[in-house]
């Protein structure tokens, strides 16, 4: 998977957009961040995923999830994209994405997704 793959996916929800983020490519809903690629250019910095959820992810799948000392306080997991499936990551950012997009936009979003 590559950062490309996660726009295509990303980019149909409501409210999401491109954007850059520290000199590099982003996701971001409402002008705030949904993730951007690491500056290795296969790590996606993913925010919003609690340390203990993150310590688990890291234990469980170290090929796929890890941190850097810059990241060890903040509830952030970087996720090796070449390594990763689709489904783990999706699942990720849609829930960031939920945090981040208006209430009408996720009413819009399980409409279409139900109907």
């Amino acid at each position: 998977m590559t950062f490309d793959d996660v726009r295509k996916f990303a980019l149909t929800w409501p409210e999401v957009e491109d954007g850059t983020s520290y000199g590099t490519p982003a996701l971001k809903v409402r002008k705030k961040m949904l993730a951007r690629l690491k500056e290795d250019g296969d790590s996606l910095v993913m925010p919003d995923v609690p340390i203990d959820e993150r310590a688990m992810l890291v234990e469980s799948q170290p090929k796929i999830f890890y941190f850097t000392d810059h990241y060890a306080d903040y509830p952030i997991v970087l996720i090796r994209l070449s390594k990763a499936k689709r489904a783990i990551v999706e699942t990720l950012l849609r829930r960031r994405w939920r945090v981040l997009a208006s209430k009408a936009a996720r009413a819009d979003y399980d409409a279409r997704a139900n109907a």
